[in-house]
């Protein structure tokens, strides 16, 4: 089965590096890095492929606001040279409160600047002159200056709602699934690959622990931050069988911030949306996950205590043979 691991924002650069280096001596098919307000990603993917020789580094996920499309085609070009072909380029909207109160941009058109963007980086990366006439971009003689690796770099589109899961299905390579249920996901997975073969990955909030109910709730503490600040998390998931614990999550969130809403976290809620609990029992979740068509499991590491210590648990229980 192949697997991955995504090295995230609750890690400091350093220690993304030395667990990069560790899941390099395993058959972990690819590394990914997010990008929020913290680490920038093309930075850490040319130090992460500088950390491992066989593994593919992604993005999950530079967001399409922030960078020009051309930006974006010479940052895919670079480490994809440096990590000689390895680059599998994640691309996602982001949300409106980091583009616009972070970035100051008006988050506008989301599908429609998402096609673009991957229309011009692909044109870029081919190496012509590029000249494109979009609703939302125009280019005029536009050339790489350097040769790439590849003339096709693989992207692959975060989507949540239906409009970008159709997108990502006509125009990805793959795509990134978050925080769906595991229901859903099964069905959409179901429906997407009739229509196109594509590989389908999902990254998965993983708390591994020797006591279950310490990794249990390090788990509830990162999904209540994700549903307490992701306005398309919340949406999507009280559509889709959590209208109750949405609310109590965000209206505790209200009232008195991420200190104590983890708790309006229910179980099931947990165990369709995250792993948690010691070796075993994440195993048992992880093949519940992969029943739904993933192609890729992403095990999204969350340290419970000590990172090192942490990352050792989560290498023997997943990454090795």
């Amino acid at each position: 089965m192949r697997i991955a691991c995504s090295l995230g924002s609750l890690l400091s650069v350093n220690q993304v590096l030395e667990c990069s280096e560790i899941i390099s001596k395993t058959n972990v098919d690819t590394i990914w890095i997010p990008e929020t307000w913290g680490m920038e990603n093309l930075s850490m993917l040319s130090a992460v492929s500088n950390k491992t020789t066989t593994q593919k580094i992604g993005s999950s996920i530079i967001n399409i606001y922030s960078r020009s499309p051309s930006v974006i085609a010479m940052g895919a070009a670079t480490v994809d040279t440096l990590s000689d072909g390895r680059l599998i380029l994640g691309l996602g909207t982001s949300s409106l409160p980091v583009v616009e109160t972070f970035h100051g941009y008006k988050f506008e058109k989301p599908v429609q600047r998402m096609r673009e963007y991957v229309e011009i980086i692909r044109l870029v990366l081919s190496g012509k002159k590029v000249n494109y006439d979009g609703d939302i971009f125009n280019l005029k003689n536009f050339t790489l200056l350097i040769k790439p690796k590849r003339e096709s770099i693989p992207i692959y589109l975060a989507a949540v709602n239906q409009k970008m899961v159709e997108l990502a299905s006509d125009i990805g390579d793959g795509v990134i699934f978050y925080l769906r249920p595991i229901n859903e996901m099964k069905e959409t997975i179901t429906k997407m690959q009739a229509k196109k073969k594509i590989d389908t990955t999902c990254q998965i909030i993983t708390c591994v622990a020797e006591d279950s109910e310490i990794a249990i709730e390090r788990a509830k503490k990162t999904l209540a931050f994700y549903i307490s600040v992701g306005k398309v998390y919340r949406e999507f998931l009280e559509k889709n069988g959590f209208k109750n614990e949405i609310f109590n999550i965000f209206d505790e969130f209200k009232k008195s911030g991420l200190k104590s809403n983890y708790k309006f976290v229910t179980d099931s809620m947990l165990q369709s949306l995250c792993i948690a609990g010691t070796s075993e029992e994440c195993k048992k979740q992880l093949q519940n996950f992969c029943e739904t068509g993933i192609n890729l499991p992403i095990i999204q590491f969350n340290p419970v205590g000590d990172v090192s210590e942490s990352f050792e648990l989560l290498k023997k229980t997943f990454l090795e043979e």
